[in-house]
């Protein structure tokens, strides 16, 4: 099977869809911290990212600094499955994270769930109901990191 721009698409987003799973229904497994908490998906996608646009995604672009030019870019297959690889990697990359600081927080986790699932389908919208439910449960303030690394 040729690895067509349709193909990628197919793989990257059922692909990515077990880690989800994971998130939700089982996060304080092992596989959950080795797999989704682990630098290897962003590896992988990031990989896969840079293949895109190393030979080209790109290339008829006339830079982001415009809408129309932004439009004129996602016109070519190969540059919109480079952008749905970076959705779903920052995606991930943010649940993940809930998740992790939902733990350290002590807060529930099934209050968690629908923020991951906006997180997947929306991104910020899940950002935001989670950044939310921080507040609202005393678990947390509107600082997201408070503690310098």
């Amino acid at each position: 099977m040729p690895l067509t721009p349709d193909t990628v698409f197919l793989i990257a987003t059922y692909g990515i869809m077990p880690f989800w799973l994971l998130l939700a229904i089982a996060p304080s497994w092992t596989y959950t911290q080795t797999l989704v908490h682990s630098a290897l998906i962003p590896i992988v996608i990031g990989v896969a990212y840079t293949f895109y646009v190393a030979t080209g995604a790109f290339s008829q672009s006339e830079g982001f600094g415009t809408l129309s030019a932004i439009m004129k870019a996602f016109t070519v297959p190969e540059a919109v499955i480079a952008g749905w690889l970076h959705y779903i990697v920052f995606d991930l990359f943010v649940g993940a994270w809930q998740v992790r600081d939902a733990q350290r927080r002590g807060m529930n986790h099934w209050l968690v769930v629908p923020c991951l699932f906006f997180t997947l389908m929306l991104g910020p919208v899940g950002l935001l109901l989670y950044i939310i439910l921080r507040k609202l449960s005393g678990k947390g303030g509107w600082v997201l990191e408070a503690h310098p690394v």
